[in-house]
Order: C-alpha cells, then sequence, then structure tokens
C-alpha cells in the first residue's frame, strides 16, 4: 500500500468512526490496526491456499444501500430477537423484563456510545486480538457493523435470544461484521446466529466476520449458529470464546455456505475448570473450498474441551478439517479430546481430517478420531435392496452421518432448523 492510499483510508476511517459517534478509544484501535495491515501476514489454515480470495480487499467497505429488491420480512417474536442488513438494524427486541435485569441487545455502534466501558472491556481484548494476523488487523480498521449482547451477573435468561445478519446477493460492500457477547458472572444465555445471503446476483463480495464470547466466572453459554452466505462471497470467520473459572461455552455450528471459507473456531479455557464441547457440521459442493481450524486450549488446570465435526463434500468441493487440542503447561488435570469425520460423494471431491494434539503437561487425558472416506457400498446396497434409489439412499446415508453430530446439539429448535437447510442443501 503506497502511502498516498494508506493516507486516503487513513481519513476515511477517521469519518467513519466520527459519523458512528465511536469513543476515542475504537478510533484508536482502528488506526493501529490499520498501519499494521499490511505489515502482518494472513493466518495460517493447513492445507487451504487463501491468497488470491482478495480478503483484504479494502475498496467497498464502507455499506452502502443494497440495489436488491427482495424485501425482507421480519416476523413478531416474544424472544430476543435482533435483525440486522449490513449496519441497518431492521428489529430490535428485548422483553421489558430483561431490560429492567440490565440486559443490553443492541448494534455495536449504539453500544459503544452508550455502554462504551463494557464494549471496552472485552472488544478484541480478551478473546481475538487485533494485531493476531493481517485478517484480525483487517477487521479492526475496517469492522463496519456489528451486535452487542451483555448478560448482567446472575441473571438467566430462559428464551432463546436470537440474531439474523443479512447480507445482498446484488451487493459489493464488503461485511466486516462484528458480533460480541459478554456473560457476566454465574449469568446463563442460550444463543442462535444465522448469516444470510438474500436476493439476485453474483456481485463479488467479502465477508470478514469476528465473533466473541466472554464468558465470566460461573457464566453459562449455549452459542449455535447457522451461516448460509452465498456464493458471491469470499468469507473469513473467527468465532472464539474467552472461558473463565468454571465457565463453559458450548458451540453448535453449521457452515452450509456456498461460497470459499476459512474459518477459525476457537474455545481458551483459561480458567480452572472451564469447559467446552464444539460441534460443527459442513457441506461443500461446487467448487467451493471450505477451510476449518476448531481448536480448544486448555490453559487452566481441570478445564475440558471437546470437539466433535462431521463434514459431506460432493461434486468438485474442498473440505478441511483441522481439529487442535493444546494443552499448556501447568493444566493439570486437563481433558483435551477431538472427533473429525469427512464423507466424500465424489471422486473429484477433496477431503482432510487433520488431527493435531500438543501436550505439555503430563497429567492429563487427551485423544483424538479421524477419517476421511466415501460413502459405505455396503450402506447403499442395503437401502438400494429395498426398493430406494440410488440419490435417496445416498440422502439417508448422509442424514445418518450428519445426525450423529446433530444428537448432540441441546436446542431442539436448532437441531430442527440445521436438519432443514441440510435436506434443502443435499436435493
Amino acid at each position: 500500500m503506497t502511502d498516498t492510499i494508506k493516507q486516503t483510508y487513513l481519513e476515511a476511517v477517521k469519518a467513519f468512526s466520527v459519523n458512528q459517534g465511536e469513543p476515542e478509544w475504537m478510533l484508536t484501535l482502528r488506526l493501529a490496526a490499520l498501519d499494521q495491515v499490511d505489515e502482518l501476514a494472513l493466518p495460517v489454515i493447513e492445507r487451504v491456499k487463501m491468497h488470491r480470495w482478495g480478503l483484504t480487499n479494502m475498496q467497498g467497505w464502507e455499506p452502502t444501500d443494497s440495489t436488491d429488491e427482495t424485501e425482507i420480512v421480519v416476523d413478531e417474536k416474544t424472544n430476543p430477537t435482533f435483525v440486522q442488513a449490513y449496519n441497518q438494524t431492521l428489529m430490535e427486541y428485548l422483553p421489558e423484563a430483561l431490560v429492567e435485569q440490565g440486559v443490553i441487545f443492541t448494534d455495536i455502534f449504539t453500544a459503544m456510545k452508550e455502554h462504551s466501558d463494557l464494549v471496552k472491556e472485552a472488544y478484541m481484548q480478551l478473546a481475538v486480538k487485533h494485531d493476531e494476523d493481517q485478517l484480525t488487523a483487517f477487521h479492526a480498521a475496517f469492522m463496519n457493523s456489528g451486535m452487542f449482547l451483555y448478560v448482567p451477573r446472575n441473571v438467566v435468561i430462559e428464551e432463546p435470544v436470537e440474531a439474523v445478519f443479512y447480507q445482498f446477493a446484488d451487493s459489493i460492500a464488503n461485511f466486516n461484521h462484528h458480533v460480541l457477547i459478554l456473560a457476566d458472572e454465574n449469568s446463563q444465555v442460550t444463543y442462535l446466529e444465522r448469516f444470510e445471503t438474500i436476493g439476485q446476483g453474483e456481485a463479488k463480495a467479502i465477508s470478514n466476520i469476528v465473533v466473541e464470547v466472554v464468558a465470566k466466572q460461573g457464566a453459562q453459554v449455549k452459542f449455535s449458529a447457522i451461516d448460509q452466505l452465498g456464493g458471491n462471497m469470499n468469507t473469513y470467520m473467527n468465532r472464539r470464546a474467552h472461558i473463565m473459572r468454571d465457565a463453559s461455552v458450548d458451540w453448535a455450528i453449521g457452515v452450509l455456505n456456498d461460497g470459499n471459507v476459512v474459518a477459525d473456531f476457537d474455545s481458551d479455557l483459561v480458567g480452572q475448570g472451564a469447559h467446552s464441547e464444539v460441534k460443527v457440521v459442513a457441506l461443500s459442493a461446487g467448487r467451493q473450498i471450505q477451510g476449518i481450524d476448531t481448536r480448544v486450549t486448555n490453559y487452566a488446570p481441570h478445564s475440558v474441551g471437546h470437539i466433535l465435526q462431521h463434514g459431506v463434500i460432493r461434486e468438485r468441493g474442498t473440505l478441511t478439517f483441522n481439529g487442535i487440542g493444546h494443552i499448556i503447561k501447568g493444566a493439570v488435570g486437563a481433558d483435551a479430546q477431538q472427533e473429525s469425520r469427512v464423507m466424500m460423494l465424489s471422486d473429484k471431491a477433496r477431503g482432510d481430517a487433520n488431527p493435531i494434539l500438543l501436550i505439555d503437561e503430563n497429567e492429563v487425558t487427551a485423544g483424538h478420531a479421524a477419517s476421511v472416506g466415501r460413502v459405505d457400498p455396503e450402506e447403499m446396497y442395503y437401502l438400494m435392496s429395498r426398493g430406494l434409489e440410488k440419490i435417496e439412499a445416498e440422502r439417508l446415508v448422509i442424514r445418518g452421518f450428519l445426525g450423529s453430530v446433530l444428537t448432540e446439539i441441546p436446542v431442539k429448535e436448532v437441531r430442527d432448523e440445521l436438519a432443514d437447510v441440510i435436506e434443502r442443501k443435499l436435493m
């Protein structure tokens, strides 16, 4: 980047920050990150080459009104709900009883203005740091939309909290989106988010999405996500939890996008007794490339982190699962387990399942399982001998393969919705 171009973006970032009414600390963070975008390297996702995806294309980072004529219908809700298209909030509903208890559920810019200290405490400070690599720095500099959820100490939200984030297929605007969830001590929340591309069109765009979950002592967060971004998007997705003493963050993630994706799903177990279960299902088709790093790092004694991920590849698709369990020196009694399995439905499909265990402590429990293979011909023969066509038999086998993950998801509504989306994609 030349000095002239850099100065142009520096002025644009300053203007954007002022227009959004951001506090001074946020502008300082943006400018520090912008200064490092050219200096830092891209993150390394084993066996995935993303250098030509344009994930650091700075043009179009300021969202504009889409030309898509699709009308977004937002149904009335009784549970906490947030709906956003780029940085335009379409719905923001929080029951009065939760407002009175101090729950905050709003867009990221309003949160920075009205609850600056709370946001500053966690925004790219604990879970994801702005200077980790080129994509985190790019995100910190050019973040243009997002949401903030705060659950105060000892507050239990009984109903699921839902958030829906839309991107339009005809828009070239970058989707640099940030979600920050701060669960205070002994709080409980079940959260469901959806990223979705709507409308017709193939305008090429990029998305850089960072989701941070900070669970303080004793907090319990059940996090579910269904990703359905379109084929026009090259996506970087970073979801990470910072989990303190006796807290838990359980993930259930469906990676069902149509475009190229690199993803980091990380859980940092920083407090004694911290716990995380990570469950991922993924589908790749066409010429789509998806690389998913799922990592659990046990920093503290008696922390527990388990990974379960299953993926299906059709046609010429590519899917790579890198499962990483890292037990840090001093994490006595830690437990790190992982299972990654990939099923290929075509001789032109490419799949990898790479288990990695990094153990720096003796008194621990750790293990892994990984496999990559085709549909079992005996299963297919059995089903077809009962009168099923090959396509239907194949779908049943796939549903059974992914079902071993889906049945582990604790929220029935998420299980049902994921199953429906998978069924539609298999059709």
